[in-house]
């Protein structure tokens, strides 16, 4: 792991071949802590996902030059229209002049052509987009947990989901990467916040992203994990159904 940022802790870890979380640590006034995660895919067309909150963009925009030159970003994309999936696409396609937000068609039609600088190109399920060596394929997933235009990516090379919002995890500290269970502390901060929708289609959507078989799952909140993923989407689905 290297720190970027000694103040603010922000810090790059590669979690899987060419995959790079960046994570800021945030704590709050009167106890408690956060992280927010941003994923860097290095290639021919690298691919950034979460832009991150825009008062968080100076310290994402140093720990993405730590990695490789700003300009060189091809694609901002991000699971659906919120301030820390996309807060800071705007200064994302001012740094990287030769980028374009990707995202969801239902997010390109409803928000990002409007809300965006340059135009979006926006993916259909199931599409795949070729980076270089790596290649993406995005995933529609409507109200899991949260938004209509709610969409994943998956890196295949790697078996890697971009997994958004999914299995976040409280605290600050999290590990970058980990084996451990995530079900469990994700599942108890699903009970306290109740941000997913109750969308009567999560577990058939849940058994399209683990037919996927990924082997990392890249959180937006908290570790990436490693390990069985279809195993642990199917257990998130036993859960909700509960």
């Amino acid at each position: 792991m290297t720190v970027t940022n000694a103040t603010s802790g922000t810090n790059v870890h590669e979690v899987a071949d060419g995959i790079y979380r960046i994570n800021t640590p945030v704590q709050f006034e009167g106890g408690g802590g956060f992280s927010f995660n941003q994923y860097l895919v290095v290639d021919d067309d690298p691919l950034l996902f979460h832009t991150g909150l825009r008062k968080l963009f100076p310290l994402v925009r140093e720990a993405v030059a730590s990695v490789l030159p700003l300009e060189r970003l091809r694609y901002i994309a991000f699971s659906h229209v919120e301030a820390d999936e996309c807060g800071s696409l705007n200064e994302w396609l001012a740094a990287a002049p030769q980028s374009m937000p990707l995202c969801g068609a239902v997010a390109a039609m409803v928000s990002i052509n409007d809300l965006a600088d340059r135009a979006p190109r926006a993916i259909a399920d199931g599409e795949r987009i070729s980076l270089g060596t790596h290649s993406v394929r995005w995933l529609d997933a409507p109200h899991l947990p949260h938004a209509w235009e709610c969409g994943f990516l998956t890196e295949e090379r790697t078996s890697t989901l971009l997994c958004g919002d999914l299995f976040t995890q409280g605290g600050a500290d999290c590990p970058p990467l980990t084996e451990s269970d995530i079900l469990g502390p994700s599942e108890a901060f699903r009970h306290r916040m109740d941000y997913f929708s109750h969308t009567k289609n999560a577990r058939a959507l849940l058994e399209k992203l683990a037919s996927t078989e990924p082997a990392t799952l890249a959180c937006m909140h908290g570790s990436a994990w490693h390990g069985d993923g279809p195993k642990l989407l199917r257990a998130l689905a036993d859960s909700l159904s509960e």
